[in-house]
């Protein structure tokens, strides 16, 4: 996942290949022919819809372009971020860099499935 600072981030402004997807929207509902980045946003740490929104863009819609939270990204919720779909992630003003880049190293890995690798540890190890 590559991680960027707020002050990198640019909004995507009228443009069909990038878009901003409120999180109240259906990820379901959108056509997306062309579209190669979906910004989603996470408005409070405690609204987690664009989880939903990612994993849904990935898993049932099929989207191979870039999916971006923004918004109030904490950097304890990256890996889980990760593991959902997203490809980038725009920390909140004042977050540290290196210490996002260390979630990463935190854990090596999961039970469940995820977007990457849906099969869980169980399943997994069975095959092995």
């Amino acid at each position: 996942m590559k991680i960027i600072a707020a002050a990198e981030h640019r909004v995507p402004a009228n443009d069909s290949q990038a878009i901003a997807l409120p999180n109240d929207a259906d990820p379901l509902a959108l056509d997306l022919a062309g579209v190669e980045r979906i910004d989603l946003s996470f408005p409070k740490f405690t609204d987690g819809r664009a989880f939903s929104q990612a994993r849904l863009l990935r898993q049932r819609q099929g989207f191979k372009g870039e999916i971006r939270a923004t918004g109030d990204v904490l950097i304890d919720q990256l890996v889980h971020m990760a593991r959902c779909g997203f490809d980038v992630a725009v920390l909140s003003e004042g977050a540290d860099l290196a210490d996002a880049e260390r979630q990463f190293t935190r854990f090596k890995g999961f039970y469940q499935g995820d977007v990457s690798q849906p099969l869980p540890h169980f399943r997994r190890a069975a095959s092995e």
